[in-house]
Parts: C-alpha cells; structure tokens; sequence
C-alpha cells in the first residue's frame, strides 16, 4: 500500500457489527464475554474458500455459547459481549503474536483465504474485527471501575465432544492460570452438583501464549476471574442453552456475595 492510499476496508455495507452488547445497562457485578460466538465471515472474504458445512463444525465457532451467553444475561441482568465473526477469520483469544491467530489450517481442514496473507490484509482482521471487540470490553472494565462497581469476568466457551479421534468425558471445564480464587469456587460448586464431570484446566488451561481475554481483562487488572467450557453436544439446541444457563445462574449467584464482599483470598502476586 502507497503512503497516499487509503486503506482498504474489510466490514462493508451488510456485514454485521464485529460485536453486540446484551444488557449495557445490567446491574450485575457478573460480565460475561463470548469471544467465538458468531460465524460470520466478512462479504469481502468470500466463504474463506471453505468447503460446504464447515463453517459449522467447531472450527468455525464455539457452537451454542452464543445462546447461552444470552440466558445468562437475561437470567442475571449481567452485561455481556459476544463477538459475530468467525474464529477462522480472527481469533479473538489469541495473543497478536500467536500463530493462531490467523489458521491456515484447523482440525484438519484448511483455509484456503487465509494462506498467504500479507501485512495489510491481516491488520484489517485486527483493526475492525479484534481491536474493537476487545477495547469495548475494556472501556467498559475502566468505567465499573470508575464507578467503585464490582465486577466478577466469565469468558465463555465450548468445546467439541472429540478432539483428534479422542472423546472428551468432561460435560464443561473450569480454566485459569495464575489466579485461582473464582475458577476454583466455580469448579467445586459444579462439582458439588452431583452429575457433572468437570475439567480442572481441561480439555485446555489458560496461558499468556495461547489466551488473551484471560490474561488482559482479568489478571492484568486483578479481577475475579474464569474461563468455562462447555461441550458442544449439551448446548447444541435452545434446552440445552437455557438448562445450562440456568444453572450456572443459580451457582453464580451462589458465589457472587462473598467474592463480591472480598471475602475470598487475594490474588497472588507477580
């Protein structure tokens, strides 16, 4: 690109916003995010060059979070975010050095639009797709905390029942990294449930090479925090989406006072 040429735009007329906001003016401390919600694909990227129906696999989104995301605000009046494009077009948990941040190829399929892709091409992903979901989310951070709110991050997730030929036992997962104080409250009370096989940091763990909302929203500014998974089959249809909702709303609520009410130890240092 000349030093003279404007830059080309990726979001055009018909593509939809890169986020939505539910409940903007919720009274919750509980904020919860969706960082693999959507599946859309910008008019100007084509179809990626994928083959029919893979848009639709797990590759292409966190199948049924996007509804659960939306229970779950209603049932807690909680401000939520959820990200409308695909995770093939930019990962929006992943560091901006990662080398997944752009996949040329995932679980096997490849991605023909994103080979090859000079400086340019990718920094529109960045700049109107990732860059403003994520300084929504921390606009939004500053001004709860401006206002002595309290505020308790989910990151919200799924994951596909087999990875690799391998079936996952987990019905949902509790990840974290350095600070332990809200995913370990949140793995206990699903466990406590009874009929829940939970993953303690699986089928994945949070990392500064492999996360970013984790790292940037929550241990940077020290606020309870967890990322959840869930498997994909449970919330795959609207009943699955509201009985899972429903539930971490009740277990949600279950913890919010004390954390609320700092009666949780500190987060560690470093």
């Amino acid at each position: 690109m000349s030093p003279d040429s404007a830059p080309v735009r990726l979001l055009q007329p018909g593509d939809p916003p890169p986020f939505e906001v539910l409940r903007p003016d919720g009274a919750s401390p509980w904020l919860f995010t969706a960082d693999h919600a959507g599946q859309a694909i910008p008019r100007a990227l084509g179809d990626l060059g994928l083959p029919p129906g893979e848009i639709d696999r797990h590759i292409g989104w966190d199948i049924g979070i996007a509804g659960v995301a939306r229970e779950l605000a209603a049932l807690l009046d909680a401000w939520t975010i959820v990200q409308a494009y695909s995770r093939l077009v930019v990962d929006c948990n992943r560091p901006l050095d990662s080398p997944t941040l752009i996949v040329e190829r995932s679980d096997g399929t490849e991605v023909p639009g994103n080979h090859g892709l000079d400086a340019d091409a990718r920094q529109a992903r960045l700049a109107e797709i990732f860059l403003p979901y994520h300084a929504r989310i921390g606009e939004t951070l500053d001004r709860r905390r401006d206002q002595g709110r309290a505020t308790l991050l989910v990151t919200l997730h799924s994951f596909t029942p087999a990875m690799g030929g391998v079936a996952r036992p987990w019905h949902c997962g509790v990840l974290y990294n350095r600070d332990t104080r809200l995913a370990h409250a949140l793995r206990d009370a699903l466990q406590a449930e009874g009929d829940l096989v939970v993953g303690d940091n699986q089928p994945y763990s949070v990392s500064d090479s492999s996360d970013y909302a984790i790292p940037v929203h929550g241990e940077r500014r020290g606020l309870p925090h967890v990322e959840l998974e869930i498997r994909q089959d449970l919330i795959a249809d609207a009943a699955g989406q509201v009985a899972w909702a429903q539930r971490l709303a009740r277990l949600l609520r279950g913890l919010e006072a004390a954390f609320v009410a700092g009666q949780v130890p500190s987060a560690p240092a470093g």
